[in-house]
């Protein structure tokens, strides 16, 4: 039986699995060589491949985030003009009779109070959306509980406008057909939230381990 030419250095191996001239063998493909840098493969719960990278924020979370932020800055702004309304109203009244005066005054505090108060409440939206990002449960809840008030509160209100557009014709029912859009818009915003931050997605979401 003839294993090749003698001299040929590329010839074949010999047998019993000994390497030839001294080359160590060769590891089967899809195998870690022992003792090489071979990496353990880890799996990550939402992002396969990224152990230890942060789950992403599901889409319904962003919109409600956004929703919040908008609504939040909305409110805080028409608390401020509420209370400059206010000033306006005191400073035009100062100078006249007292009992006009002390109605005038009496008008301005209340809607300087209102205004403050409405720039409170916008507080609530806003850290809700701030953290969003970081928050756990808790968080979430806040949201959602405020998100039903907003659509209960639109909900009312929808009533009433309704009740409003039936009696009203001419410029009054563009009026009342006008408030009823913004109402619906509220209404609508105000699901958006309870939806995106009660589904499935979301709630995975904020039981995810946080690094």
């Amino acid at each position: 039986m003839s294993f090749g030419d003698p001299n040929n250095p590329y010839g074949q191996q010999p047998q019993g699995g000994q390497p030839a001239y001294g080359y160590p063998p060769q590891a089967p493909q899809g195998i870690p060589a022992q003792g090489g840098y071979a990496y353990p493969q880890q799996a990550y719960p939402g992002v396969p491949g990224y152990p230890g990278s942060p789950l992403p924020m599901p889409g319904g979370v962003k919109g409600a985030r956004v929703i919040l932020w908008i609504l939040g800055i909305l409110q805080a702004l028409g608390g401020v003009a509420v209370a400059v309304i206010g000033a306006v109203f005191a400073s035009e009244f100062a100078d006249s009779s007292s009992s006009s005066s002390d109605a005038g005054t009496a008008l301005s505090v209340f809607f300087v109070v209102i205004g403050i108060v409405l720039v409170g409440i916008s507080l609530w939206p806003i850290l809700t959306a701030a953290k969003l990002g970081k928050g756990r449960g808790g968080v979430r809840v806040s949201g959602i509980i405020f998100g039903s008030l907003q659509a209960g509160f639109a909900a009312i209100g929808l009533i009433g406008n309704v009740i409003t557009l039936s009696s009203q014709h001419g410029t009054g029912a563009g009026a009342a057909m006008f408030s009823l859009v913004l109402t619906l818009i509220s209404l609508g915003l105000g699901v958006w939230i309870i939806v995106g931050l009660a589904n499935s997605a979301a709630s995975v979401y904020f039981k995810r381990p946080q690094y």
